[in-house]
């Protein structure tokens, strides 16, 4: 394959070689371009169509599409019964808006923000747009287009008075206590109207247990008002032919049910409409004695001139835009390169680097710079190439020590065979055992790095269930005990005989022997080795088990030095390198220690002090606590 390294032969330079279409920085400048050119040309169509469309409307049309204007000259016609006072409103938006703003009914002018002593304001053709209360532009106040077109400040005869709205006040707030007592949110809105409504996020439905029937239905005032709207509504109804409806609060409808009306008859689209137009009717009729009377707003630029903001797209402007448009495109061409350039740099000798290691080459390691993402991964390569070597390191001492193991009882049992083979030495009893026993510690060797090869794969077979801490001890102890009492070194056992762990029993009991093993190993005739097992700390919260357990293996021996501690539990290491397999072992027990307690989700730690003697602390987790 293209760019592959073969392997055992040095990376170099040639075998960096990309195709110029695969190159990272040709790429980057690449999308760079396409991002620019797309973004440009979004932008110059943009600008076009922004600067080609002119102000169709003639004075005040800009102002005219300001939603805030309007909806201010609405609230006002909608709060009040006539115009006057409105001019210190007028005078206040013409400051905020720098605009002129006229208010006009019929031949009179109602109010002027701008006014110019002896020349009077030239009306235009048309108005900018109509104020009425009754009738708004569903456009500028989508509100009012769902309550058919009136604005909902608009309130007339449905305005509650200060007792019925402090009633409903003190219900709301009750129903609000109740909601949050509940674990929602909620607030209370005051309507127009003095009617409040209580509010709750994203529109949720108020609890059933805190609902107030109360706060939905119609105050005497509104009781009156509806009442009226219902004989407007049926006499429109029934010059259509259709039966009445009893109107609500919210603007809906139902039909009526008493006898003394006409019947409704089947639903229909038609019907609803006409319902509709009825009811939208009905109400703007009840309503226009309550609301300022339509009027013309008139906005346009200080001393009558008209407002605009069309610019004209001329030849200059089109040779500026295209100006700056290369100039975007040069100057976003020139960071990408820089910055790939940047990039590709570091990336190069990270290539570099492995295909050194790919090689062969365990040192491997790249230069760091700055702190970024590559930089970061660097760090990380260069962490990974000295894990590596150390591995390496590791596997080669690994087989060295293992081939040292092996061929040291091989030797002696094909030395003994070439003996009796040349008549050197009989074949008695006692080369049998000699034998025996040489084919017995190979198979030790064999089986400890069976069982560490199994652990590191995660594969150790494990049968747990609750096993006594104390007669693990005590077997244990029995089992090592012939071999303490040639040593002359006492056992001893201290254990509560209640405490019990999940474990395998055949494996704990491997872990523990290792340890009592060692110790006997280490410890002088006259010593003593100490098995004892006692309750650990609890476990972390939520770990769902009772207390651990601690399983203590102390020697009175020669102790390990400061130094030597941190690796008694590494692969065939031992403190004194000259000691022979008669006093000291495969250099294996450990470890497999370690993985067997660590299989066992539980943790192993060596204390010493050279001279005094050792302590190897299992810690392991206990049964899980009983349900209550």
């Amino acid at each position: 394959m293209r760019g592959d390294v073969r392997p055992g032969r040095p990376s170099t330079g040639s075998g960096f070689a990309v195709p110029l279409g695969r190159s990272l920085l040709l790429r980057l400048l690449a999308v760079a371009a396409l991002v620019s050119v797309c973004s440009i040309a979004a932008t110059a169509w943009v600008v076009v169509r922004t600067t080609a469309v002119a102000i169709r409307e003639e004075q005040g049309k800009d102002l005219a599409d300001d939603t805030k204007t309007y909806d201010v000259l609405i609230g006002y016609a909608a709060r009040h019964r006539n115009w006057h006072g409105v001019g210190p409103t007028v005078a206040a938006l013409g400051r905020t808006t720098g605009h002129r703003i006229v208010l006009r009914d019929g031949g009179r002018t109602l109010a002027d923000s701008a006014p110019v002593p002896g020349h009077p304001y030239v009306v235009s053709r048309r108005p900018t747009v109509v104020v009425d209360p009754l009738s708004v532009d569903p456009q500028r106040l989508p509100a009012a287009a769902r309550n058919g077109g009136i604005d909902p400040r608009a309130v007339g005869p449905y305005r509650l008075s200060d007792v019925e709205s402090a009633r409903l006040l003190g219900t709301a707030r009750e129903v609000v206590a109740c909601l949050r007592a509940a674990g929602t949110a909620a607030r209370v809105v005051l309507g127009p109207g003095g009617r409040p409504t209580v509010r709750t996020p994203a529109g949720q439905r108020v609890d059933s247990r805190c609902e107030e029937p109360v706060l939905n239905d119609p105050m005497p005032s509104e009781r009156k008002a509806l009442d009226s709207l219902d004989d407007l509504v049926d006499s429109c109804l029934a010059r259509r032919g259709l039966g009445g409806v009893d109107v609500l609060l919210d603007g809906s409808w139902q039909a009526v049910r008493t006898p003394s009306r006409t019947p409704p008859g089947p639903p229909s689209d038609k019907s609803d409409k006409d319902v509709r137009d009825c009811v939208a009717s009905g109400r703007a009729e009840q309503l226009r004695p309550y609301v300022a009377p339509a009027a013309q707003l008139y906005v346009s630029g200080p001393g009558d001139r008209t407002a605009t903001t069309f610019l004209s797209l001329s030849a200059p402007n089109k040779l500026r835009i295209a100006w700056g448009a290369a100039l975007v495109l040069l100057v976003t061409v020139a960071v990408t390169a820089f910055a790939g350039v940047r990039l590709v740099r570091p990336l190069r000798r990270l290539t570099l680097a492995a295909q050194r290691m790919e090689a062969g080459d365990v040192s491997a390691r790249v230069e760091v710079t700055g702190r970024d993402e590559i930089a970061r991964l660097s760090a990380a390569f260069n962490a990974m190439s000295r894990r590596r070597e150390q591995l390496e390191s590791a596997r080669k001492a690994m087989v060295s020590d293992v081939a040292h193991e092996l061929r040291t009882p091989l030797s002696n049992i094909r030395g003994w065979l070439e003996a009796v083979e040349d008549g050197i030495v009989p074949a008695d009893e006692k080369l049998v055992a000699s034998v025996l026993e040489e084919a017995v510690l190979l198979q030790h060797v064999i089986d400890d790095l069976r069982d560490l090869s199994a652990a590191d794969a995660g594969e150790l077979p494990l049968a747990a269930e609750p096993l006594s801490v104390a007669d693990v001890l005590a077997q244990t102890a029995q089992g090592h005990g012939p071999r303490a009492e040639a040593a002359g070194v006492r056992l001893v056992v201290a254990a509560d005989p209640e405490l019990e762990v999940p474990a395998d029993p055949v494996r704990l009991r491997q872990a523990v022997g290792n340890l009592v093993s060692n110790a006997i190993r280490h410890t002088p005739p006259g010593g003593t080795v100490l098995l004892r097992a006692a309750g650990d700390l609890p476990l972390p919260a939520g770990a769902g088990r009772a207390a651990g357990v601690r399983i203590e293996v102390s020697d009175t021996g020669s102790g390990i030095a400061p130094e030597d501690l941190p690796y008694v539990f590494d692969r065939f290491w031992r403190a004194e390198k000259s000691r022979s397999r008669q006093t000291g072992g495969s250099g294996l027990g450990l470890s497999i220690v370690r993985k067997l307690i660590e299989a066992h989700g539980g943790t192993v730690e060596a204390h010493s002090t050279p001279g005094t003697g050792s302590t190897f602390t299992l810690r392991l987790p206990g049964l899980p606590s009983p349900p209550r």
